[in-house]
């Protein structure tokens, strides 16, 4: 199981079967942390003389930022080309103005459970509106609470959230023995048939990926399913409570009965108007991170893995470098 996703505040986790308490915590040393070790270089950029430039969001109490837990992600986009810019303010037309790609990774509520709405209203407007008159979105969840704060944005693009925790006994990578670090690969067929997975060449193709422990989405009808969860995949939902006691915040999370995930997905894209969308069900699949105490590697730093190209493809995919 993958922890630390949460903020300091909300950091020491206890897993049981079904329940996860986050209690408020001065240290973390569990927490993970950036892979700072990973290769970043990219050999043959995709954008040498243009450079798109992408608005990186850290205004939504985002778990992850450009210079913190998604710095390899941020570093190996800069080195293909693209030019990215942290976001601090809300956003609306004149934030999103002149930018080609937003990206957003792990936005959080401002409530004690950090479940509320990320974003208010007239934000999913302006990103919506921005997204069909050409821009493009790369719009990163995760499990509990991240889909519940981002929910409201992406059922702007008919992409639902099921903002729990979602399982997979069968289809999930074997040497974690986490039956929530979920395995798509050409062997198990789990992988979509787009131009994401399929690169501009077999260079570029993606035949494995692994996501550790997101939660599921909903295909809307114009959407395709990048990863895509078999019959076996199951979901989670949660139920929170907040409890207080002195100076200290206790959110007990309990997660429900299961309920198939069949037919859904950890990764969508489509099309709105002029523009382009990727919503993401699990965020460590888009950086390398290590655990704070083991040093075990999360995300694109575990060996065996296409994540990195995964990533690259997305954004060269929403720069419209590939069709």
């Amino acid at each position: 199981m993958k922890y630390g996703l949460l903020p300091m505040r909300l950091a020491l986790l206890f897993f049981g079967a079904i329940t996860i308490s986050l209690i408020c915590a001065s240290c973390d040393d569990s927490r993970q942390v950036a892979d700072m070790s990973f290769d970043t270089k990219v050999a043959d950029p995709a954008y040498v003389n243009a450079h798109p430039k992408a608005l990186f969001d850290e205004a939504h109490d985002n778990i992850h930022t450009m210079t913190g837990r998604y710095r390899p992600f941020a570093d190996l986009i800069t080195n293909d080309g693209y030019r990215l810019t942290p976001n601090k303010t809300k956003f609306s037309p004149k934030t999103l103005e002149g930018y080609e790609i937003l990206v957003i990774a792990n936005a959080l509520g401002a409530n004690e459970s950090e479940d509320n709405p990320a974003f208010n209203e007239a934000e999913c407007d302006a990103v919506h509106d921005w997204v069909q008159a050409g821009g493009s979105l790369l719009l990163i969840t995760d499990h509990y609470p991240t889909g519940s704060a981002a929910e409201n944005l992406a059922k702007r693009f008919g992409v639902g959230m099921s903002k729990g925790m979602t399982f997979d006994s069968s289809c999930y990578d074997k040497t974690s023995n986490d039956d929530s670090q979920l395995e798509f690969s050409s062997d198990n067929g789990l992988l979509g048939d787009h131009m994401i997975i399929q690169g501009r060449d077999a260079t570029e193709r993606i035949n494995r990926v692994v996501t550790f422990t997101g939660q599921s989405l909903e295909v809307p009808v114009n959407g395709a399913p990048l990863l895509k969860l078999s019959a076996s995949a199951i979901d989670r939902a949660p139920s929170v409570r907040v409890e207080k006691s002195g100076g200290d915040t206790r959110v007990i999370v309990t997660y429900g009965e299961p309920v198939s995930a069949s037919g859904r997905a950890q990764g969508v894209a489509l099309e709105l108007g002029k523009g382009r969308v990727v919503i993401l069900g699990e965020a460590a699949m888009l950086t390398a991170q290590l655990d704070g105490k083991t040093k075990k590697p999360f995300g694109m730093n575990v060996s065996g893995l296409d994540n990195r190209q995964f990533a690259l493809n997305i954004m060269r995919w929403l720069s419209r470098l590939s069709n």
